[in-house]
């Protein structure tokens, strides 16, 4: 098959977390298969831009990828030159797969493809979420997806990447017609050696935002009869981790907090590898890459329901499911820091479970599947 994949950012931009590097593999993963896969992006990285070359069509790990420079920054990504290539060049593809949404690079690519009669296929990755419409220009959302957005995901193909961002979308756009399939994740081949803690040690590994519930996790930690470490691998806006540090000290909880800023690939599986449980106590997450890395090194999991990986987490008793609750949260430490019989199950057994769910080569197969019978559907 001939496929396009459109996304704001592409790797190296790093900078925006788990879905670069996902979309990556799964674009990666598709070429090596005998697909042939291009990519259209922008030059965004955060604040700045990569140094690539805009508008040139490059090799990158067996993808065509052409960065196209961006007019605007986060989060519209205004780039006409990917809309005016994207015009000339959509009939070409047997399947296009688009990744995001409330942006206005694919806003008008979605309706470009619609136009051009192209097999569209929309992966929100989680920014249909009720919280996402319930935050920031929460107003703007509502006005925009009544005047054009709902109309434009209706005539494409919903790719969610858990069951509940599925229903979640489908209560929004009643009898969407799509799939549900799991992020690809690249995970490396490391041994897994434990390490022994002298404090009940818990990784946070993610963005520094206010959707990630660390407010939560804090006043959970207030309310333990005994120490932990918290170490938290991430960054974010630096008033809003100032507000996050006061927090903690006004909790009294300030100094069983290690801050250890932004870690790249090979550091972040090494910090998950020596904490005794990773947590992700989240307000809204659609899959959540991180916590199928931690069960690939072992280490056990504390999430909130409203991960979309919750439902899996309790299905393969990879850990621990808190409500969003700084009570239950604090219950769900104690649990953990006591059952050291599961913790070491999990260490022993994480890697094989992750393996058997989430296997490459099987999960592009999928994916194919999908595309074809999108291909053959009748317009």
């Amino acid at each position: 098959m001939k496929i396009l994949h459109i996304v704001p950012a592409y790797k190296p931009a790093y900078i925006y977390g788990g879905p670069t590097e996902s979309v990556a593999r799964l674009c990666e993963g598709l070429a090596a298969d005998g697909h042939e896969v291009d990519v259209y992006t922008t030059t965004a990285n955060g604040k700045t831009e990569l140094d690539v070359v805009p508008g040139k069509e490059i090799n990158v790990d067996g993808v065509n990828v052409i960065y196209f420079k961006r007019l605007t920054g986060d989060p519209t990504n205004i780039t006409p030159s990917l809309w005016v290539k994207l015009a000339k060049t959509a009939k070409d593809y047997d399947m296009i797969h688009m990744h995001a949404w409330w942006n206005t690079l694919v806003l008008i690519s979605a309706h470009i493809c619609f136009l051009k009669g192209a097999k569209t296929i929309i992966a929100p990755r989680g920014m249909l979420s009720k919280y996402i419409f319930g935050s920031g220009s929460s107003k703007a959302k509502t006005i925009t997806h009544n005047l054009i957005g709902r109309s434009t995901l209706a005539k494409c193909y919903l790719h969610a990447t858990s069951e509940a961002e599925y229903d979640e979308c489908r209560e929004l756009i009643p009898g969407w017609k799509g799939f549900v399939l799991p992020n690809i994740i690249a995970l490396p081949d490391i041994a897994i050696v434990p390490q022994q803690n002298e404090v009940f040690t818990l990784i946070f590994l993610s963005r520094v935002h206010p959707k990630k519930g660390l407010e939560v996790l804090f006043e959970a930690m207030s309310k333990l009869s005994f120490k932990i470490l918290l170490r938290i691998a991430g960054t974010g806006d630096e008033e809003y981790i100032e507000q996050l540090k006061q927090l903690s000290a006004d909790l009294k909880v300030d100094e069983q907090i290690e801050w250890l800023g932004w870690r790249n690939r090979d550091e972040k599986f090494s910090e998950m590898m020596k904490a005794d449980l990773f947590v992700l106590p989240s307000l809204n997450e659609n899959f959540a890459n991180v916590v199928i890395e931690s069960l690939h090194v072992g280490t056990a999991v504390l999430v909130t329901e409203q991960v979309g990986l919750a439902n899996f987490v309790k299905a393969k008793n990879t850990g621990w499911v808190s409500k969003l609750d700084a009570a239950d949260l604090a219950g769900k430490i104690t649990e953990a820091q006591q059952d050291r019989s599961k913790l070491n199950n999990i260490r022993e057994h994480g890697r094989n479970i992750i393996e058997d769910n989430f296997s490459e080569k099987v999960l592009i197969g999928q994916y194919i599947s999908e595309y074809q019978k999108i291909n053959a559907s009748v317009a």
